[in-house]
């Protein structure tokens, strides 16, 4: 767990910031949004000059637009003046995509993150694999910044947690998870309707998308590995929208007798895959070995080939696999 001293330092440095960037991966998440979105409005309440920059894409994805603030998120540009840059959610600087370079040439570097292989890059460093989600970090940093959360403040983190724990039911929901998300509700967060929001608010084509997903389950590894698999040509069939297959491996999770159940997606070159644990395997290790990385439960990679080949090197390093 990441000293209180961590998080008073940290705390010093973006009070005395001239401007903050803040930024996340790529292909951004509930806690990557949530985070983000979270700290820029306590930046705010303590007068801090700040802005939200996108790891990939132009706006903020659909699914998230719900949350106030969602409109601040925006394409990298030049900062005129010293500038502290602050990578959230993002366990290495290149997973920052087309923020990368504004990070590199920050003044001053801070990685807030809750990923076991987190690479402590920057001339600050707050990380904690025991969070949840990073969301949790910046919670507990409002405290050290003298920060009363708004309503805006706890919806926004609320939301980075329920994603990143999912909904509440990963082994990462521990006592001090559900704890400070009460704080949140205690701030103004109202879970039902921000469940509704990111879970019950799907289009006709994304649930399309579902669909096709569960006719394409596989078995294999004598029954212990679940996977499925999607490709650019299902969005455009369905009229799904790239960020709704953010959640679809909760759908393939959902199947019981499994160990581990991955999701592949395919490119014109790559496929990204992800992977999840139903028991005590460590699917981030696996991620790893192929260049990608993660959590112990909860992981992925991308890979340079197709399918058939990131399945034949998958599968044997997965349980159930023939030694």
């Amino acid at each position: 767990m990441a000293e209180e001293d961590s998080f008073a330092t940290v705390a010093a440095a973006l009070l005395a910031a001239e401007h903050v960037v803040i930024g996340s991966h790529v292909d951004p998440d509930g806690d990557a949004i949530g985070s983000s979105l979270g700290l820029s409005f306590a930046l705010d309440l303590l007068g801090v000059s700040n802005s939200v920059v996108l790891g990939s894409g132009t706006a903020c994805p659909s699914t998230y637009t719900f949350l106030p603030g969602s409109d601040r998120l925006g394409v990298p540009q030049p900062v005129s003046g010293p500038y502290l840059f602050i990578a959230l959610d993002s366990p290495d600087l290149s997973r920052l995509g087309q923020a990368a370079e504004l990070a590199r040439a920050a003044d001053t570097l801070l990685i807030v993150d809750h990923h076991p292989d987190a690479l402590a890059e920057g001339s600050l460093n707050l990380i904690d694999s025991t969070a949840a989600a990073t969301g949790i970090l910046v919670w507990r940093l409002l405290l050290h910044l003298g920060v009363v959360p708004d309503l805006r403040v706890a919806t926004c983190l609320y939301t980075a947690v329920l994603t990143d724990s999912g909904r509440f039911s990963y082994s990462n929901t521990t006592p001090e998870t559900l704890r400070l998300a009460a704080d949140m509700v205690d701030a103004g967060a109202h879970p039902n309707d921000i469940y509704a929001a990111v879970y019950e608010n799907r289009s006709a084509g994304a649930q399309r998308l579902v669909g096709r997903t569960l006719e394409r389950v596989a078995l294999a590894n004598d029954g212990r590995v679940a996977y499925s698999w999607i490709d650019e040509n299902d969005f455009a069939e369905t009229g799904a929208r790239p960020e709704e297959a953010e959640n679809l491996i909760d759908f393939v999770r959902a199947l019981g007798g499994v160990d581990v159940v991955f999701l592949a997606k395919v490119n014109s070159s790559t496929v990204r895959c992800s992977l999840r644990a139903k028991s005590d395997i460590d699917v981030g290790s696996v991620a790893r070995t192929l260049g990608g990385g993660g959590h112990r439960a909860a992981a992925g990679c991308t890979f340079d080939g197709t399918l058939d080949e990131l399945i034949a090197r998958l599968l044997p390093l997965l349980p159930g696999a023939e030694r």
